[in-house]
């Protein structure tokens, strides 16, 4: 295993501290566990992208003018 060396803000290694004695496990194996979530979690995002997350969602609303986009008069005022 390799050996990581970090700095900490006095606040955060009281309360690593103090859930290593109430879990009564290390405090490497809690940042261990923490990082490995961390990391798996940015894994997991980095694979979809939104429109893959959003796509139960897309195309779900009715109503609205179907040429909003392209109908110049609609547009007319925009950005200003």
């Amino acid at each position: 295993m390799k050996t990581l060396t970090l700095k900490l803000p006095a606040s955060l290694d009281a309360r690593l501290a103090s859930a290593s004695r109430q879990h009564k496990v290390s405090k490497s194996a809690i940042v261990r566990e923490a990082l490995q979530s961390h990391l798996s979690r940015r894994e997991a995002a980095d694979q979809h992208s939104f429109a893959v997350l959003a796509a139960d969602y897309c195309g779900c609303l009715d109503g609205g003018p179907s040429d909003l986009s392209s109908n110049k008069l609609r547009l007319k005022g925009f950005g200003k």
